[in-house]
């Protein structure tokens, strides 16, 4: 060990400052919150870092300190609005995901997922279409566009296969042709057909969603 390296005094604690955390936490939820509604808005290409700081309130340097670049920026605004919280959570830690494990039955297990469906779509569907777009003509996006693809296809793999520990699947059907048909409904594009497009609400979709998967993928009576 190098013996620069100094021990602080005994008794002395590291500063910590409940205030400056609380304001640093104020900071990226305004930065995320501006780019959020300049993304949905105007979309990704046209929304420069120096607009979102205008309508945070905040320099350049806070938002590349607090957040990062646009990409990074776009990446916290999908994952933020997966888990419903100020951080990122895995698939597995998310309350919903854990009652679904729980759940004895198929329908109780489809019935679950859709609630939590017709509340997450409310946040992630306007963000994920941006993203969408801007995947289409920006590398970054494009990476991220198809991991959060490919993330999702594996979770609805994952769920297929506790459906078919119920023993109430459709045995015509395979694992993953029951997560394909769940991936392609549970899409952001879907939601906003019907709810945006066609003025569903949130409990509507949430009905169908129910009742659609239940006769497409369980056994009859």
């Amino acid at each position: 060990m190098s013996e620069n390296v100094k021990t602080p005094p005994a008794g002395k604690r590291g500063y910590h400052s409940p205030r400056r955390v609380e304001q640093a936490a104020a900071t990226r939820a305004a930065v995320l919150s501006a780019a959020r509604e300049l993304f949905v808005t105007n979309g990704y290409s046209a929304t420069t870092i120096a607009d979102i700081a205008a309508r945070a309130r905040v320099s350049l340097d806070t938002i590349y300190a607090t957040v990062g670049r646009k990409p990074a920026l776009l990446r916290e605004l999908v994952e933020t609005a997966i888990s419903g919280t100020a951080q990122a959570v895995p698939a597995e830690q998310r309350d919903y995901v854990t009652r679904i494990g729980a759940a004895a039955t198929a329908i109780d297990k489809i019935t679950i997922y859709a609630q939590a469906l017709a509340a997450i779509q409310q946040r992630m569907a306007p963000v994920f279409l941006a993203l969408r777009d801007a995947a289409a003509t920006d590398p970054d996006c494009a990476a991220l566009w198809a991991e959060i693809a490919k993330r999702r296809a594996t979770n609805m793999r994952a769920f297929a296969a506790d459906l078919r520990s119920t023993g109430q699947l459709r045995d015509d059907l395979t694992d993953d042709q029951v997560a394909d048909i769940i991936w392609s409904m549970n899409a952001a594009e879907y939601w906003d057909l019907l709810v945006r497009e066609r003025a569903w609400t949130p409990d509507q979709f949430r009905d169908w969603i129910t009742d659609a998967w239940a006769r497409l993928l369980l056994r009859g009576p």
